[in-house]
């Protein structure tokens, strides 16, 4: 994922559309936004960053999970098999980037009329009690994936948070395609990641002036 920081107003409509996708209780956020402080000579602009789970190439939570419901895929992105999860925490201990958190209730999601955001992720499971955390709309990718859409490019296959932003900040693709925006985007400007002398290797990038 590629946050560009030049563009997102603080609106927050990325962390809405999640929690309706999935299911988020009350309380618990897969998506955070932080203002920082105005600076002088900056005209008045204020800086927004937007963080979720950072889907690191060495996630500190993969190696303290006891039951092994922490996994990652071939493509990089961590997710949690709630079928294994036992709900003991460790992992929301391990996690530098508080991506996660221990689901004390349930939330039953209406879809609404059509044009709605339609069916939430993860329908039908019992979260109660389980590890949650931000997993790029996994399900949402691999039937876009089963379809032969592109991640990033086909809404069918883009996580929520990035199909619905209203200012166009959030990118998602394969940064390891060096045709794909994404790694396009990443090489032809200046961009950080948050916390890499931890040594996680996140995998969500920001672009800064």
């Amino acid at each position: 994922m590629l946050v560009d920081l030049s563009k997102c107003i603080g609106c927050d409509t990325c962390n809405h559309v999640c929690a309706q996708t999935n299911r988020v209780p009350p309380g618990r956020r897969f998506r955070q936004l932080f203002e920082g402080p105005v600076e002088e000579n900056s005209g008045g602009r204020r800086l927004f960053v937007t963080t979720n789970c950072m889907h690191c190439g060495d996630p500190p939570c993969l190696n303290v999970c006891p039951s092994g419901a922490t996994k990652q895929r071939t493509d990089g992105i961590v997710y949690i098999d709630y079928d294994s999860c036992m709900g003991c925490g460790s992992c929301v201990v391990a996690c530098p980037y508080k991506a996660r958190s221990i689901a004390d209730e349930d939330v039953v999601v209406g879809c609404g009329p059509a044009g709605s955001l339609g069916a939430a992720n993860n329908e039908g499971r019992d979260l109660i009690g389980v590890c949650i955390k931000c997993d790029f709309c996994l399900e949402r990718l691999d039937r876009g994936l089963a379809k032969g859409l592109k991640p990033g490019i086909d809404p069918e296959a883009t996580p929520m948070c990035v199909r619905y932003c209203i200012s166009e900040a959030l990118y998602f693709g394969d940064a390891d395609d060096s045709t794909s925006q994404v790694s396009r985007m990443i090489s032809e400007n200046r961009v950080v990641r948050l916390g890499e002398d931890l040594g996680t290797k996140p995998s969500v990038y920001y672009i800064v002036e």
